[in-house]
């Protein structure tokens, strides 16, 4: 086993689209932080068996997979009775499914608009509200949503739906703050730029150089942002969106 820190000691987490880089980096993260139960919910079995492979073969933290499709309401509350039957309860929920894509707007027609909210916010919204039940009868949670560089500067390439998608999770993210505030619920949202995962490997435009940093992104350098706001190093900060880019956008 490697040495863990303890910021997460004894906590159980809900991290969904878990096999992906930025995901897969989070789950990894928390149990090399102590998390105690994580569960891997995605709709990749094969990916997120791996994930929990890898961290049950390092760590001392028991995963399990809950295969999930956000954009199914069914498999959302199913996803967060397995929790509470499996762990007894829930301390911290990260929002990481979602899909993209690179759509002209005259591609994005009414069915595809739907069906990319249907995952991205409107999936990550029933998570939350899900979540919220649980942790305002606990007066304890931590929660946090993953939007994106596009949701703040209008995207690059991707589509308008997704950029909309993106922008409607930091609003989200501010009102649930507001509202699971008094019940000593943190809720954040974190916005990185360009990140080197399997979901980007098409976005061939990019260019390193155009960073102040002068380099892509890893999926770590997104996961160690999501620990801190996941741990009590982050207890007075809630309704935050925390860029991660490289300097690419500055606010």
């Amino acid at each position: 086993m490697m040495e863990e820190n303890k910021d997460l000691k004894n906590r159980i987490a809900i991290i969904t689209g878990a096999s992906g880089g930025i995901g897969s980096a989070a789950a990894v993260d928390f149990a090399k932080n102590g998390a105690s139960g994580i569960i891997i919910a995605d709709i990749d079995k094969e990916k997120a068996l791996n994930v929990i492979s890898n961290i049950e073969n390092s760590f001392s933290c028991k995963c399990i997979f809950v295969h999930t499709n956000i954009g199914n309401v069914q498999d959302i509350e199913n996803l967060f009775e397995t929790a509470v039957a499996e762990f007894k309860t829930l301390d911290i929920l990260v929002n990481c499914a979602g899909v993209t894509n690179t759509f002209s707007i005259d591609e994005v027609n009414p069915q595809q608009w739907d069906k990319l909210m249907s995952i991205n916010l409107r999936g990550t919204y029933l998570c939350c509200r899900e979540a919220f039940k649980i942790m305002r009868a606990n007066n304890y949670g931590k929660i946090i949503n993953i939007s994106s560089i596009s949701g703040r500067i209008g995207g690059y390439v991707t589509g308008i739906d997704y950029v909309t998608s993106k922008g409607g999770i930091i609003a989200m993210t501010m009102s649930l703050a507001k509202i699971a505030g008094p019940f000593n619920i943190n809720v954040n949202a974190v916005a990185p730029g360009f990140i080197d995962t399997e979901m980007t490997k098409d976005f061939t435009h990019f260019n390193p150089e155009t960073v102040p940093l002068r380099r892509i992104g890893k999926p770590q350098d997104v996961a160690s942002v999501i620990t801190f706001l996941a741990s009590e190093k982050s207890s007075y900060i809630t309704g935050a969106t925390i860029d991660i880019n490289g300097g690419t956008f500055m606010s």
